[in-house]
């Protein structure tokens, strides 16, 4: 089979996101994301090892794609969204990450590493919340959810640029924060 042709297969597809999953979930752990005092104190402000993480996981990953997608191995997927699902998403995410110390992604690799709060009250606040969330869906839908629709176009679509003359700068800026934060100790 074709690289092109593995693209492709949707089960190819399934196995790599468990794959690329698995490896996250790994690579978080090690750098030390999967801990609820790091994550506190993150929240806290004073503890920036995940900013430091993450942003040199998007920076990494926004390089990384727009490469692979430069050769014609991946294609962009972008989806229109709105303000009202925005902000609903994000009080749902903060109301999850404020109580428990964990995101979705941290719940996963903590479990991995043998959490138990992050089993007992991640993953069953996760089933949860996913219910709660699929049981008031249609109302939602019809009320917030949709307000305030934007389309599905990403900074270099708007700004009528080539994708590279965001990725570059948007990495660099990335890279100075990092270096910034680092040099502060923090």
């Amino acid at each position: 089979m074709t690289l092109t042709g593995l693209i492709r297969n949707d089960h190819a597809q399934t196995l790599l996101g468990l794959l690329f999953g698995i490896i996250f979930g790994f690579l978080l752990q090690k750098g030390g994301v999967t801990y609820y005092d790091v994550i506190m104190g993150q929240l806290l402000l004073t503890d920036f090892t995940v900013v430091k993480v993450m942003g040199s996981a998007v920076a990494t990953g926004m390089i990384g794609f727009h490469l692979l997608r430069h050769f014609g191995l991946v294609r962009r997927h972008v989806r229109a969204g709105s303000t009202g699902s925005n902000v609903i998403g994000g009080l749902i995410f903060g109301l999850g990450f404020g109580l428990l110390g964990y995101c979705p992604g941290t719940v996963a690799g903590a479990v991995g590493q043998g959490s138990l709060d992050a089993l007992f009250g991640g993953v069953i606040g996760l089933i949860i919340g996913a219910g709660i969330f699929a049981n008031i869906y249609p109302a939602l839908s019809r009320s917030i959810l949709n307000k305030g629709e934007f389309r599905h176009q990403v900074l270099p679509d708007i700004l009528k640029v080539n994708e590279w003359y965001v990725v570059v700068p948007v990495t660099a800026l990335i890279v100075i924060v990092l270096v910034v934060i680092e040099s502060m100790g923090l």
